[in-house]
């Protein structure tokens, strides 16, 4: 029986170790989550793990963080989703004030493009490789598989992907009311309502308005880190306290470090205000994503338990996948443009899916390496 003070440390070094090196977006963390609490711990089993995917998707903000927290109160209950996500955050807010430091000091951030050149091809072979066991988990019928197809194509054109996990899940609420000769709307699902703070008259960056405006676009984003640009761009941006040039430096820094792209923000309030400002800047970011999970896991199981929800649960966990895997296809068509890259590629995608147990950070790591050496080609 182990105690709940190892389950915590266990909790603390494996969300610090994916903190650290989880490079390549929200698709590459969960990916690398997969990896570490389903196949290698076992805390919990792929269909729980795929349930909690499609649910961090029906909430505002940052998918992989709020996932986080879900395995840390899955593990260890409330202390546990503190510290997963705490462990998960920290590492990404301490490198970002690194850089917000450099940049404050010097006007621009350091060369470091040689050594990402690889880490891209290594995350997308590591996220199609926890991806294709969820993917055959998540299809149960031919009807999800139609559904997953469809929401594949519209997430390719660019559909918003709110509106099509949800939809898909009252599309497939319907089709089995309609099988079994009932509709009942009486427990039909909603977005949570979104939490609607009044636009702050900004006079000064004071740490105050800046954890006001953070706390805002924390509870109301759902989407990526193109749409917290145009959030940042519409509150910071238009209302003068930042440049434009500032702003794209801040979105850059959250792409190329490790962790959740939302640390960008740590940059963002360093330039405002220094630490203070940075500080409050990030409680804002991710305050209601612990909110959020906590409201919303103890329903998880309930929605599986239910026939009801878990059909809406089933197609927006369907869709998810669909989702990720468009995701994948967007970071290839703009990433594998030289034989370099398609190198470190098949080289990646060779160990995920003929060393079932090779580590996920020794690939990233290994396509950093690989493509910094062959950068100099």
């Amino acid at each position: 029986m182990i105690s709940d003070d190892n389950r915590l440390k266990e909790i603390a070094l494996v969300f610090f170790k994916l903190g650290t090196i989880g490079f390549g977006g929200p698709a590459a963390h969960i990916a690398m989550m997969q990896d570490e609490v389903v196949k290698k711990r076992k805390w919990i089993d792929e269909q729980h793990f795929l349930d909690l995917i499609g649910a961090t998707n029906l909430i505002p903000g940052p998918n992989s963080t709020e996932m986080a927290i879900h395995i840390g109160h899955e593990r260890a209950g409330w202390n546990g989703l503190i510290v997963a996500g705490l462990c998960f955050i920290l590492p990404a807010v301490f490198i970002t004030s690194i850089f917000a430091w450099l940049y404050k000091q010097y006007g621009q951030l350091p060369e470091v493009q040689p050594f990402i050149y690889g880490i891209k091809p290594a995350i997308i072979a590591i996220i199609l490789g926890a991806i294709f066991p969820l993917a055959k988990k998540s299809l149960k019928s031919v009807e999800l598989a139609i559904i997953g197809f469809a929401v594949l194509i519209f997430s390719l054109i660019n559909f918003n992907e709110i509106y099509l996990m949800f939809g898909a899940g009252f599309l497939a609420m319907l089709l089995f009311s309609i099988r079994n000769k009932k509709l009942n709307t009486a427990g039909s699902i909603f977005p949570f309502t979104l939490l609607q703070i009044a636009n702050t008259s900004i006079f000064s960056a004071t740490n105050l308005n800046l954890f006001l405006i953070f706390l805002k676009i924390g509870a109301i984003l759902y989407g990526s880190g193109y749409v917290l640009f145009a959030f940042l761009d519409t509150e910071l941006v238009s209302t003068g306290l930042l440049s434009r040039q500032q702003l794209i430096d801040a979105i850059a820094v959250g792409q190329f470090t490790p962790g959740p792209v939302f640390s960008s923000v740590t940059f963002i309030g360093y330039q405002l205000n220094g630490w203070s400002g940075a500080i409050f800047s990030t409680i804002g970011i991710f305050l209601p994503s612990f909110l959020f999970v906590a409201l919303l896991n103890p329903l998880v199981r309930e929605m599986r338990n239910s026939k009801l929800f878990s059909v809406f649960l089933d197609a927006v966990n369907v869709s998810s996948i669909a989702i990720i895997i468009a995701i994948c296809y967007q970071m290839g068509k703009d990433t594998i443009t030289d034989w370099r890259i398609i190198l470190i590629a098949v080289a990646s995608l060779a160990l995920v899916f003929g060393f079932k147990k090779f580590n996920s950070a020794i690939i990233v790591l290994g396509g950093s390496g690989l493509g910094y050496l062959l950068s100099f080609l």
